[in-house]
């Protein structure tokens, strides 16, 4: 156990964690130069795209040191927001922590973020200053924040850089010197902790976890102590590049189990397993359940694929366990999932990797966030969606949920994105300057205001420099009202919203005009209206397709013009009553984009 160091890789998005991972395994040998490739831990189609980690990934490396082998294990975790569950899991798993701050960005909200959770499990951290080879390269500037920042010395942070390879001989020194080994007693009875988990669908269930407590061997029956099953474990071992099998795995490492378990719903994440014969009697704390931030409704475009989106979000629970869903159904769309999401990144992400892993093509609703409402009984109702909303006579008041939210951007933003917050609902409660030209603002704001596009506008009006980061800070009064979309007089659920009484009507109207670009024409009129209960507020109608049908009258009296319209327009309203709209995905999603 003294040769075994658990470590991971903290940092913003887009400062070089992926890249840095890429020389440890090479400086290590752990990849030759044949398996080698940019990024080689974001195995998604979808992380290399885009260029962000949206999984944390564990990888196993050795390298001798001073004529003694040590066993490095290494979890590259994502810098985004959205995805810091998987961070918070990656750092239970851990006793040390690799803190990278861009030489060129300075410190940023995530940075500071995911240092004060890695401090909160008492890591030990290793500052390291990368991309030292860019010309724009501030490294005085940017260490001194950072001694601020942890209260480490000078000569502490080590200058590096991933592209070219400066510095990685200096880490792994500092990793093996510095990252304390596991703590735990192989002679107590089997505790360990998964922190992670994916599914193969040749051998079932394949669960990531670390050994708190104990020794697992191959063929031993084991129990997983929140569901209480009981498997055997056929296959364990190491995660290096490609799985390495192994008869027994004790205290302080890392490995995997495969126990042929084919249902999701059997393996949670953050559960202990614990050997059936001498087993454990409280389970290793593990982290706190994950508290979902933004709502929104998943469908099947055809109602008969229900079972198999249900089937396919399981999955995908396991690998991803900050998703949560539960069913719901809608007049419009039928039977589908209530979903919570970390954010809207995240929302993104889930859509496209069911599109593409799954081929589960779906409807996304609008999405909102959770609400208290006060009925004059005295009863609190959690409100998730539109649908559930009491109906306003019964009402006493309604809460919204409120962030506190970090912005640290240059100075030279600071007016613009102030605006952007106060258009937001959001009140200035503080504004400390970091450095001459970098400023650190925090807004107290409504989460139901930044829901939707308040990150990419911050984005483009800082150049990309600014960066966000919020916590949750309790609920508020709020005066929020139901937006109602009617087509033909018809409710359209799937596309009501919770919004504050203020931006109703210019909201309402600019739904309607939005969705009379997307509809496309039908053969009668359309009326597309904006309501709050009974009220309308705005009204726009799609035209129908007309046919020409005077076009044969040439001549003749009026009256045979007159008759054919006559004859056309009841025919028309025939059609109205029984014709109906079909919506297409584009109107739905277009609602969250109705500034551009």
């Amino acid at each position: 156990m003294n040769n075994i160091r658990n470590f991971c890789i903290i940092a913003h998005i887009d400062h070089g964690k992926s890249t840095l991972a890429d020389r440890l395994l090479e400086f290590t040998g752990t990849v030759t130069d044949r398996q080698a490739q940019d990024q080689l831990l974001d195995d998604m189609d979808l992380e290399r795209e885009r260029g962000i980690t949206i999984k944390s990934h564990a990888i196993q490396m050795e390298y001798l040191y001073n004529e003694e082998l040590y066993t490095l294990n290494l979890i590259d975790t994502p810098g985004h927001v959205d995805f810091s569950y998987e961070v918070s899991r990656s750092i239970a798993a851990c006793e040390g922590a690799l803190l990278i701050v861009d030489a060129a960005q300075g410190i940023q909200a995530q940075t500071i973020s995911n240092l004060y959770l890695a401090l909160d499990n008492d890591l030990e951290i290793i500052p390291i200053l990368n991309k030292m080879d860019l010309p724009s390269a501030e490294p005085e500037v940017v260490s001194d924040q950072i001694v601020d920042l942890i209260g480490c010395s000078l000569d502490e942070i080590i200058p590096a850089s991933a592209k070219t390879g400066l510095g990685i001989d200096k880490i792994i020194t500092s990793i093996i010197q510095r990252v304390p080994s596991p703590e735990g007693d192989t002679k107590m009875p089997l505790q360990a902790m998964i922190f992670d988990s994916v599914y193969n669908s040749f051998r079932g269930i394949e669960a990531y976890f670390k050994i708190v407590n104990g020794k697992i061997e191959k063929g031993q029956k084991v129990k997983f102590m929140s569901t209480e099953k009981e498997y055997y474990a056929d296959e364990i071992g190491s995660l290096k590049l490609n799985k390495a099998p192994k008869n027994h795995l004790h205290a302080g490492e890392v490995g995997y189990i495969i126990s042929g378990i084919k249902d999701a719903r059997e393996v949670k994440v953050g559960d202990t397993i614990t050997s059936v014969e001498n087993p454990s009697h409280a389970p290793v704390k593990g982290f706190e359940d994950v508290k979902p931030m933004v709502f929104a409704g998943i469908y099947p475009v055809d109602t008969e694929d229900y079972e198999e989106l249900r089937k396919s979000m399981e999955k995908l629970q396991l690998n991803d366990a900050s998703l949560t869903f539960q069913p719901e159904s809608s007049a419009a769309l039928g039977f589908g999932f209530r979903c919570g999401f970390l954010g809207m990144l995240h929302m993104e992400i889930i859509q496209e990797r069911l599109e593409r892993e799954f081929n589960m093509i779906v409807i996304t609703t609008v999405p909102n966030v959770s609400y208290k409402a006060h009925a004059t009984s005295g009863e609190v109702m959690q409100v998730h969606n539109p649908t559930e909303f009491p109906d306003p006579s019964i009402l006493n008041f309604v809460e919204e949920p409120y962030i506190n939210a970090q912005i640290i951007t240059k100075s030279e933003f600071i007016g613009s994105i102030m605006n952007l917050c106060i258009e937001k609902r959001g009140e200035l409660t503080n504004q400390i300057y970091l450095t001459t030209d970098r400023v650190e603002l925090s807004f107290s704001m409504p989460l139901g205001e930044i829901v939707f596009d308040f990150y990419d506008k911050l984005k483009s009006i800082s150049k990309g420099y600014a960066s966000f980061d919020y916590q949750p800070s309790g609920y508020r009064e709020s005066e929020l009202i139901k937006l109602d979309i009617l087509l033909n007089g018809e409710h359209v659920d799937a596309l009501s919203a919770l919004i504050h009484r203020q931006n109703a009507q210019f909201l309402g109207r600019k739904i309607c005009i939005k969705l009379k670009e997307l509809i496309p024409r039908q053969q009668f009129d359309i009326a597309i209206q904006s309501a709050i209960g009974s009220k309308i507020i705005s009204r726009e109608t799609i035209k129908a397709l007309r046919k020409d049908v005077t076009a044969k009258c040439y001549g003749g009296d009026i009256t045979r013009k007159r008759k054919l319209l006559e004859k056309q327009k009841k025919g028309k309203k025939r059609m109205k009553q029984v014709g109906n709209v079909e919506i297409p995905q584009k109107a739905f999603l277009a609602v969250l984009k109705l500034d551009e």
